[in-house]
């Protein structure tokens, strides 16, 4: 997947989380937060946005609960479901 693609499945998967009612902060944080664990993670992007709200709950939440912004990492050995 180019760049460009990833970027809007990104936006995609920030808009169902805010639709869900799952964000931690607003929706450009979350895409900020969602392309640093792309980056770190190599996500399965495409997975991720279709993935059953459990599952995808549990991969938002816990990337905006465990990312630590100024260092660029995760905390608690926070694995996404949805990494490669």
């Amino acid at each position: 997947m180019k760049s460009k693609e990833r970027l809007i499945t990104i936006g995609e998967i920030a808009k169902r989380a805010k639709e869900m009612g799952i964000l931690v902060f607003d929706i450009i944080s979350l895409v900020m937060d969602l392309k640093l664990a792309d980056e770190v993670f190599e996500l399965n992007l495409e997975e991720l946005k279709i993935a059953d709200n459990q599952n995808f709950s549990h991969d938002i939440i816990g990337i905006q609960n465990h990312i630590d912004r100024e260092d660029k990492s995760f905390s608690d050995n926070f694995l996404p479901r949805f990494s490669r």
